[in-house]
């Protein structure tokens, strides 16, 4: 833990660590939403071993082909996601998914009741556990609203202020909880500062930054301010909550603000 020039609180990001297999190995076994997940996926093996004792040799030869269909399906799907994804949360989430469809499919093939269970415990895992987040900060402050409110009216700090208003509780917080961090380390500077606000922890203060929260899938929000003036926002505005909002990318992002000319020449120290 260290701080910025800014005076609050800053996580470093260090990539060895964050990329480090034993620590995510670690992670597996010790994150509830991981371990259940394990649980179940493995516990579909002492079950086919028993039922190949018990089926035919037709009927464990035919789901032996399914088996094989499924797992290339999986492979393939699994490697364009790692090619298009630019989060190991998102790559995470969505091949967890591909694997909880294609694990209830194959257990459709050898026992409806046994497809039913595992629709259960996914079911009981989604209520129970979440998907850890991004743990890093980067070169970003982790606020609360009225540190943010102070940073923005005193005269000595940035002139520009990244916010990312987030709340964990939404898959797509934690989808994208690595892409500010990033952000953060690449274009920090003495005119640009970066912070986060957790709306799970803080939500009163949406209404006070004009953030709808009627929909959960309007987060992450990100705000730039200029000398305690909002100056742009992403997504923009919307009075109506939007079932489907824009796909955030670090690309999407970093286009968003770095355009802005005010802004980019502050990033360029021109």
């Amino acid at each position: 833990m260290s701080k910025n020039s800014n005076g609050g609180p800053c996580v470093q990001r260090n990539e060895e660590y964050s990329y480090d297999p034993v620590r995510w190995l670690n992670r597996m076994v010790s994150e509830p939403y991981y371990l259940f997940h394990l649980l179940v996926f493995f516990s579909y093996i002492p079950i086919r071993c028993s039922a190949f004792q018990i089926l035919s040799p037709v009927r464990n030869s035919f789901l032996l082909k399914r088996e094989i269909q499924v797992f290339v399906a999986y492979c393939v799907l699994a490697v364009v996601k790692i090619v298009r994804t630019e989060s190991w949360e998102s790559f995470i989430q969505d091949t967890l998914l591909f694997a909880k469809f294609f694990l209830t499919a194959i257990a459709l093939v050898l026992d409806y009741h046994l497809a039913l269970w595992y629709a259960l415990a996914f079911l009981v895992i989604h209520i129970i556990a979440q998907q850890p987040p991004y743990e890093g900060l980067g070169s970003s402050n982790h606020l609360t609203p009225l540190q943010l409110e102070s940073l923005l009216t005193e005269g000595n700090t940035s002139r520009f202020w990244l916010v990312e208003f987030r709340a964990f509780s939404t898959s797509a917080c934690v989808c994208t909880s690595s892409f500010f961090p990033e952000l953060s380390i690449t274009y920090s500077n003495a005119n640009l500062s970066f912070g986060t606000v957790d709306l799970g922890l803080f939500p009163n203060a949406a209404e006070r930054f004009g953030i709808p929260l009627g929909s959960l899938n309007q987060l992450p929000v990100y705000i730039l301010f200029e000398n305690a003036i909002e100056v742009a926002r992403f997504p923009e505005f919307d009075s109506e909550p939007y079932v489907f909002g824009p796909t955030i990318t670090k690309k999407l992002l970093c286009g968003r603000f770095e355009l802005d000319k005010r802004l980019l020449d502050y990033v360029n120290g021109k």
